[in-house]
């Protein structure tokens, strides 16, 4: 039996699959593990599965030692693994894209209504105990139908929240290195167009990219420049795909009417800026934070881990370099 390294608390859906196959030894406290615990953690191990809040580099396959040949990662993203240095010891790096798909598109498009709609405001009056009467002008937000959603990153998540947009009466535009069946174009209406265009044009702009060097602060000063005065910017993807400071900065000024964030640059820790704003919603990077989701991607870790070492390929490896 292998030895299999799970660097987090997962469902114990997958917990028990890996166990039906390998020894298990798992981080089992609520808070996370720190670098040094998970460095002597890791050590002689076949196969880790982590968490995106672990950084998989150089230094940690090299604890691991020279037996690890899987890296499963409990994300879609996998930005916090080094998948050079997996590759070049051999080491296969996988991630769980599907099955999150429909629950972060799902809270995309409630930070889109709650930011746009001001929900967050109308809550913490009510929560404060701040006297409140109804009037024709009270907290009046942006109605979402008939309006131009602008996709940035048109893959899976990023198609689900468009078919959403549809339903309530959206247009859809989006930008991207490669286009959309024409088929999918089609059903959903949409339209390819390049970044400064969709700038431009999107009241809303919803971010569904992977988190690469190239799409570091994509979004920056230059950027929300663009952007309409009445625009909302939706980030449901990696929070250093926003220059944070720049976005307080044209939140503060109105340069744009709002955003709805559930991932943060510096995450877990948010730009002091942002808490002070009324028209920003803030979210505890909670995407796929569904009973079902994340079972789904336990176990489909825990199944790219055990194929990986009972040597087959991965279900779903992510690219070499």
């Amino acid at each position: 039996m292998a030895r299999v390294v799970v660097t987090g608390r997962i469902p114990s859906d997958g917990l028990d699959l890996l166990r039906r196959h390998h020894e298990v030894t798992a981080w089992d406290e609520d808070r996370a593990i720190t670098r040094t615990e998970l460095l002597e953690f890791v050590r002689n191990a076949d196969g880790l599965v982590t968490l995106l809040t672990e950084k998989v580099d150089s230094e940690l396959l090299d604890a691991a030692g020279p037996n690890l040949k899987v890296v499963a990662n409990v994300a879609v993203g996998y930005n916090n693994i080094d998948v050079a240095a997996c590759a070049d010891r051999g080491v296969v790096a996988t991630n769980t894209p599907g099955v999150l798909t429909e629950a972060t598109a799902d809270t995309a498009f409630a930070l889109m209504l709650m930011a746009t709609r001001r929900l967050g405001e109308g809550e913490r009056v009510i929560r404060s105990g701040t006297p409140w009467q109804w009037g024709m002008f009270y907290l009046l937000g942006s109605g979402i139908q008939g309006k131009v959603l602008g996709i940035v990153g048109a893959g899976a998540i990023g198609i689900a929240m468009a078919r959403r947009a549809k339903a309530f009466g959206m247009s859809v535009i989006y930008t991207g290195p490669t286009a959309l069946a024409p088929e999918v174009e089609a059903e959903l209406g949409a339209r390819r167009v390049d970044f400064g265009e969709l700038l431009r044009t999107s009241d809303v702009i919803s971010l569904h990219c992977p988190y690469l060097p190239e799409t570091h602060h994509l979004i920056g000063t230059p950027e929300l420049a663009k952007m309409k005065a009445t625009a909302f910017l939706i980030n449901s993807a990696r929070g250093p795909i926003i220059d944070e400071s720049a976005l307080v900065e044209a939140l503060r000024q109105r340069q744009i009417a709002g955003a709805g964030l559930d991932v943060f640059e510096f995450e877990p820790a948010v730009h002091e800026g942002l808490l002070e704003l009324d028209n920003v919603v803030l979210l505890p990077h909670l995407g796929s934070a569904t009973n079902e989701t994340r079972t789904a991607m336990a176990v489909l870790a825990a199944d790219n881990a055990v194929a990986v070492l009972a040597g087959k390929p991965a279900i779903t490896a992510v690219a070499g370099r």
